[in-house]
Formats: structure tokens, C-alpha cells, sequence
């Protein structure tokens, strides 16, 4: 009963390309485990964009993964140790990149950045009854 009650996983990793899926992997497991299986998707998303960003748009791909239970959903942050803030751009979709804080921005109920004394907090929620972004009623 006490492993149910656990409201927040936290990883040290090094974000690279190649261990992504292994981190989706971890992300559905807890979701599922939290009861959240209709948010596995979005958040998984969510998390691969976050994490792809560190790796190509900071000088150190390590970073801290934390998934935190909510009571309608979860909240991921990224927190990494460059003081950039992202920058949400109108996307070129004949490009290979660019979009992905555009996806975020309609897949979470709400985001942001919050800088800290180590660089930054990136930061998504995602509640059950949101669909395309829009808040919960």
C-alpha cells in the first residue's frame, strides 16, 4: 500500500537521443501505476521534446527527470543547468525541428520555465479531462 502512495519519481540522467526510449518507457510505467493511462501518451511526448531540447540546445545534456502525481494528472520537470530560456517560435513545418514546444503547448494544460540558481525548470502539466490544451472545467 505504501509504493501507491509515492506522488513523485525523480532521475539524474543524461539526456541522449539513444536513451529516450527508455525514459518514455519509465514515464508510462508510473503514469499507469498512478492510475493515468489516458495521459501516457501526451506526457510521454511531452517528456521526448523536453529532453530533446536538453540534448540539443544546451552545452551539458544532464539534467534531473521529475514526475510529479497530481490529483487530476501529473506535472513533468525538466531541470537543467543552462540559464536559456526556450523560446516558442511560429514553427517551419518544412523543417525537421522546431515544433515540439508548439506540440507541448497544445498537449499540456498548462507549462513554463522557471529559472534557478542551477539554470532552469521546464515544466509541463497534464490533467485527465484536458483535451488539445484546453484547461480542465
Amino acid at each position: 500500500m505504501a509504493e501507491a502512495a509515492i506522488r513523485e519519481y525523480r532521475q539524474e540522467l543524461t539526456a541522449h537521443p539513444q536513451d529516450l526510449k527508455v525514459l518514455r518507457w519509465t514515464v508510462r510505467a508510473h503514469l499507469r501505476h498512478w492510475g493515468f493511462d489516458q495521459l501516457v501518451e501526451a506526457a510521454t511526448l511531452g517528456v521526448n521534446e523536453l529532453l530533446s531540447n536538453v540534448d540539443k540546445h544546451t552545452e551539458s545534456a544532464s539534467c534531473v527527470l521529475t514526475l510529479q502525481r497530481q490529483p487530476a494528472g501529473v506535472r513533468v520537470t525538466v531541470s537543467d543547468t543552462s540559464t536559456d530560456l526556450p523560446v516558442v517560435r511560429a514553427p517551419d513545418w518544412a523543417a525537421e525541428s522546431g515544433r515540439g514546444l508548439v506540440l507541448l503547448r497544445e498537449l499540456a494544460t498548462s507549462w513554463g520555465v522557471k529559472p534557478t540558481a542551477e539554470g532552469k525548470d521546464v515544466w509541463f502539466e497534464i490533467e485527465i479531462s484536458t483535451t488539445s490544451g484546453e484547461p480542465a472545467a
